[in-house]
């Protein structure tokens, strides 16, 4: 099998090639559902308030990477999670099947790379300063904060619902639904 990762060698015996690329112990042939996955999150975010009193959330983790640089020391954890979050998408990548991505959907078709690039930045930059802005991002406020009842976080949360319904309905009002 070109292409995909050496079945030789320590721990690559439980992996099993399948139809669809390589699949470990051959049950995970694609995403987990949700009803595993959600429970699992759900005691993680249990769990990290048990352990250290803390909300599990990307932009904090993130914020830990860059938080020598503000002149504050952040948890340890947070770096952790962050580096758990990276390694578990490499090892999913790696073990689990191939996956094609084909750009950025219908608007990777409307848009020349050229003009595609600097609006996937212009975009990423204000997702990363909205973030910082509301105090974490939709992760921090959805699972934890709404799960700890924070009236803050519970705003964000039916905000960001709001704004992407609206948004969604308006790009397709625009494009005639071609996005």
């Amino acid at each position: 099998m070109s292409g995909g990762p050496s079945h030789r060698g320590r721990g690559w015996q439980h992996v099993r090639p399948s139809s669809k690329g390589f699949a470990v112990l051959g049950w995970i042939d694609g995403q987990l559902p949700w009803w595993i996955t959600g429970p699992g999150v759900g005691l993680c975010v249990v769990a990290l308030y048990g352990l250290v009193n803390a909300r599990l959330g990307v932009s904090g983790a993130w914020l830990a990477t860059i938080a020598p640089m503000e002149g504050w020391r952040p948890e340890p954890w947070r770096k952790t999670f962050l580096l758990a979050l990276v390694g578990g998408s490499i090892v999913a990548a790696l073990l689990g099947p191939p996956v094609v991505v084909h750009g950025y959907g219908r608007l990777s078709e409307l848009l020349p790379p050229v003009a595609l690039i600097p609006v996937l930045l212009l975009v990423g930059g204000a997702l990363g300063y909205g973030a910082r802005w509301a105090g974490g991002c939709t992760s921090g406020h959805g699972m934890s904060g709404c799960a700890a009842g924070s009236p803050d976080s519970l705003v964000m949360t039916a905000t960001f619902f709001t704004v992407a319904v609206v948004v969604t309905l308006a790009l397709n009002a625009v494009t005639g639904g071609a996005l």
